[in-house]
C-alpha cells in the first residue's frame, strides 16, 4: 500500500525554556525547518501567549509543519505533515529539535491516506489532467 502523507507526531522533551518562550525563534525554527525539508512555503501564523507559550503553523504546499510548546515543562509537540515523495519530514524534525535544544525526543510516523496497491506515483504537487478522478471509496482505506 502506498500513502499519500507521511504524519510525523514529534514529541520533544528537556528543551531550552527560553527558546520556547521565543515567538521569534520558533517561527524563524520553523520556518527554517520547511525550507530545509525542501517544502514550498506558503503561508505562516504563529501566536505566543501570555504569560509564555507559543502555537505556529507554517503552511506548505505539501501539507504542514505545526507547533505548540510548553516552557514551563520544557516540552513541545511538533507534528510535520508532507504529502508525496519529493520532501523529507525527518531532516525537519531533526532541525527543530536540535535548535530547541531537546534532550529527549521521540518520533511517531503515521501513513495517511493509503491508496490501493500499484497506483500512479504520488510526486510532491498536483497535476491537473483532465481525468475523471475515481470516487474516493475506491482510492482510500482507512487504517486502524
Amino acid at each position: 500500500m502506498q500513502a499519500l502523507g507521511k504524519h510525523l507526531l514529534v514529541e520533544l522533551h528537556g528543551c531550552d525554556p527560553e527558546a520556547l518562550k521565543s515567538v521569534e525563534l520558533i517561527r524563524e525554527t520553523m520556518v527554517s525547518a520547511a525550507r530545509l525539508a525542501n517544502a514550498t512555503i506558503m503561508g505562516v501564523s504563529f501566536h505566543e501567549f501570555s504569560p509564555f507559550g507559543v502555537s505556529g503553523v507554517v503552511v506548505i504546499a505539501e501539507s504542514h509543519l505545526s507547533i505548540h510548546t510548553w516552557p514551563e515543562y520544557r516540552y513541545a509537540a511538533v507534528d510535520i505533515f508532507t504529502c508525496g515523495d519529493q520532501l523529507r519530514p525527518e531532516i525537519a524534525a531533526e532541525f527543530i529539535s536540535s535548535k530547541l535544544k531537546c534532550k529527549k525526543a521521540s518520533l511517531v510516523e503515521v501513513k495517511r491516506g493509503l491508496i490501493g496497491k500499484n497506483p500512479r506515483r504520488v510526486s510532491h504537487k498536483i497535476i491537473f489532467t483532465d481525468q475523471k478522478a475515481a470516487p474516493a471509496y475506491e482510492e482510500l482505506s482507512l487504517a486502524y
